[in-house]
C-alpha cells in the first residue's frame, strides 16, 4: 500500500475516533439542549459523528501533510555582492490638478 495511502487512512480513523469523543461530550454535557433532540433518534446521532468526523479527519490530514514540510535551509556559498553608491537625489513634481488645495 502507497504511504500516502496509509496515511490518509490512518488520520481518518483518528478523525473518526476523535469526532466520537467530541459528539458524545456533547451529548454528555447537554450542548444547547442536543440530548433531548438525539434521544432516542440513532439516526441523528449517527449523523452528528458522521459530518463531525468528515470535519475532523479532513484537519487531521492536512494536518499531517502540513507537518511533513521541509525547513527551511539558510543559503549556503556563493559569493557576497557588495554595494557601493551614492544616494541620488531625484525631484518630483505634482501637476496643478493633484496639488491640495489649502
Amino acid at each position: 500500500m502507497p504511504k500516502l495511502v496509509r496515511l490518509y487512512i490512518v488520520s481518518v480513523a483518528i478523525g473518526f475516533g476523535v469526532a466520537a469523543l467530541f459528539a458524545a461530550a456533547m451529548i454528555g454535557f447537554d450542548i444547547g439542549g442536543l440530548r433531548h433532540l438525539v434521544q432516542g433518534e440513532p439516526l441523528a446521532i449517527f449523523l452528528l459523528w458522521f459530518f463531525n468526523g468528515i470535519v475532523f479527519s479532513g484537519v487531521q490530514f492536512a494536518y499531517s501533510i502540513m507537518r511533513m514540510a521541509e525547513k527551511p535551509q539558510p543559503p549556503r556559498g556563493g559569493r557576497a555582492i557588495r554595494v557601493t553608491g551614492q544616494p541620488v537625489r531625484v525631484r518630483a513634481e505634482a501637476r496643478a490638478s493633484e496639488r491640495r488645495r489649502g
